[in-house]
């Protein structure tokens, strides 16, 4: 069952990874439960508040990404990057989605989280991974809890 509905998820630990040049929407998604890719975007501010976006302006301009194997994997890098531990409005798939469908879920993720009254930040994490047999897309916003 595909799931798409907006959660409050509070990340305890953060979750390191190895800093690529990866590209978004032409990586290939991961094909066993060992590795996983993460994309921090940075979005534009006004676009970021608003209930009814520009489609154009998402999924902002990339910052990062990166690459986590298991702990039995090569990920030995000098650089990392992180998705640190925090409050996130989260939604997911459990399929590979192209561009278009990112850009949808994005918006659909934030205009539900400004419906609940999230104070969302203007940054994005897109996850690739694999998990039950089959690729899960993962959309998170940061939002600060006192605000809410």
């Amino acid at each position: 069952m595909e799931e798409s509905s907006l959660i409050n998820l509070h990340l305890r630990n953060h979750i390191d990874y190895a800093e690529t040049s990866l590209v978004p929407f032409a990586t290939p998604f991961p094909t066993n439960e060992t590795v996983e890719f993460i994309f921090r975007f940075e979005l534009d501010r006004e676009q970021a508040t608003r209930i009814d976006p520009d489609p154009s302006a998402f999924p902002g301009r990339l910052v990062f990404s990166g690459k986590r194997c298991d702990e039995d994997g090569e990920q030995q890098a000098s650089e990392k990057v992180r998705l640190p531990k925090g409050n996130y409005a989260f939604m997911q798939k459990r399929r590979e989605l192209d561009r278009t469908e990112c850009v949808n879920m994005a918006i659909e993720l934030q205009k539900d989280a400004l419906w609940e009254r999230f104070s969302l930040e203007n940054i994005m994490y897109l996850r690739y991974l694999f998990e039950d047999g089959s690729p899960v897309v993962q959309f998170l916003r940061p939002y600060s809890e006192e605000e809410r």
